[in-house]
């Protein structure tokens, strides 16, 4: 461990000269790149500095017991032995997990798309539900949140939304919400109180930078139309709503959240370039069975990630077998003991695959 800790030292050393040279700083795409590869470094660093400390005053101690001069000394080097002793594992262990190898993506920003899957208008109303309970979930972590794009449902909630989340370490960890999401719940309009099940799809697409999707402009047709539903007098009058079409591939991504034609465009680009970018992702990722299996794109109620259960008060993510009796406040934005568990399984499982090289 010490040796790899080593070349991440050596490293960091290296980057920290690198980032304050006039051409680094010039080249902007690699700045970027590497002030991202500082701040992760960095905190490994700091713990490899910590295991070195500990290490030295457990061979500092050994030597003083050794000697046995000194009776008072050997009694504070046996405490100081005990302690370091009982610290030493918890940040072996820390460190293990820190050095298993980060998903690039993690880092990025998102796109994070509902849709109402079967189950009619209680399934729009239940997608709604869950843009509430992940919004109120950004604002709790200081994300920012943004809506690009959306159709709403004929008895309230959505048939469609999509919205951009940015922050830090945002694709980390909301990946994990990716999938089909079960609703069971008696609905508004049901007259004799039965209980429906419907069903929305959630998809998080991790959101690309320019120099990671280059968008040759003569493959999109640009389609520009009156923005509808509530906005004011404008909304309906002024065609600043924008639909891009990828030619090569099918792919459209439309907005018309802004008033402005121009920074609809911008957005909608924003949303095209995540999804080509996704695309390119899932066939790099093809063999990682475990990611492809959360990034669920049928709406329909079998393929199943999580159920929330009203009439039981009850969540249960059918991935790990974790149930909380909590339904109120994981719909109220605490959704991150759901995220820690499977970020937890996540991980063990990824140090297991690493374990030979400790």
């Amino acid at each position: 461990m010490l040796d790899r800790l080593q070349i991440v030292k050596q490293r960091f050393d290296e980057i920290s000269d690198l980032i304050i040279q006039p051409e680094v700083i010039a080249d902007q795409k690699r700045y970027v790149q590497l002030n991202k590869e500082y701040k992760d470094l960095k905190a490994l660093s700091e713990k490899r500095d910590e295991l070195v400390n500990l290490m030295g005053n457990i061979d500092e101690a050994n030597e003083i017991i050794a000697d046995g001069s000194d009776a008072e000394m050997v009694e504070m080097a046996r405490m100081q032995l005990d302690e370091a002793k009982e610290k030493l594992p918890a940040l072996e262990e820390e460190i293990k997990f820190m050095l298993i190898p980060k998903d690039p993506e993690d880092a990025k920003n998102v796109m994070v798309e509902v849709r109402a899957g079967t189950g009619g208008d209680e399934a729009s109303i239940f997608a709604g539900d869950l843009y509430r309970m992940y919004t109120k979930y950004c604002e709790n972590k200081g994300w920012r949140t943004s809506v690009v794009d959306l159709s709403e449902g004929t008895s309230g909630g959505f048939k469609e939304i999509i919205f951009e989340v940015t922050g830090e370490d945002v694709y980390g960890t909301l990946k994990f919400e990716a999938g089909v999401h079960r609703v069971q719940r008696v609905p508004q309009t049901e007259t004799q109180g039965r209980i429906h099940t419907s069903a929305a799809t959630v998809m998080v697409l991790p959101e690309a930078e320019e120099f990671d999707v280059q968008i040759d402009m003569n493959d999109v047709r640009i389609d520009f139309f009156c923005s509808s539903g509530p906005g004011g007098q404008s909304v309906n009058t002024t065609k600043s709503a924008v639909r891009l079409t990828h030619i090569p591939t099918g792919l459209v991504a439309q907005c018309q959240d802004e008033k402005s034609q121009h920074k609809n465009k911008d957005k909608a680009l924003t949303v095209l370039r995540s999804r080509l970018y996704e695309m390119e992702l899932a066939k790099k990722q093809e063999e990682d069975a475990k990611k492809r299996s959360s990034q669920v794109s049928s709406g329909d109620r079998s393929a199943k990630i999580r159920t929330y259960n009203y009439p039981q008060g009850r969540v249960t993510d059918h991935r790990i077998g974790l149930t909380l009796y909590d339904l109120d406040g994981v719909m109220n934005g605490g959704v991150q003991k759901l995220i820690d568990e499977l970020q937890l399984v996540n991980n063990t499982e990824k140090l297991k695959e690493a374990s030979e090289v400790f």
